[in-house]
């Protein structure tokens, strides 16, 4: 008896040895990294008000990006 719950507690150390071993290594290149998507859904209710620090036109409610802040108007003097 003693020496099948031996065996069973090998067999599962071993077992997850073997997945330890066999995890996928993180990559450590400095390779391009993908964009965050996010669902229509967070895009909608993550649009910036007129006036808000913005860096592309798709964060801003009136998708008008200008000088780094949301604006109402195309030509924004």
């Amino acid at each position: 008896m003693l020496y099948l719950k031996l065996f069973t507690v090998l067999m599962t150390c071993l077992l997850l040895l073997g997945q330890v071993n066999g995890s996928p290594i993180p990559e450590l290149s400095s390779a391009k990294r993908r964009s965050r998507r996010m669902t229509p859904f967070w895009r909608g209710v993550s649009l910036r008000p007129i006036g808000a620090s913005c860096r592309d036109d798709s964060e801003c409610i009136t998708q008008l990006c200008r000088k780094r802040r949301c604006s109402l108007s195309v030509a924004q003097e």
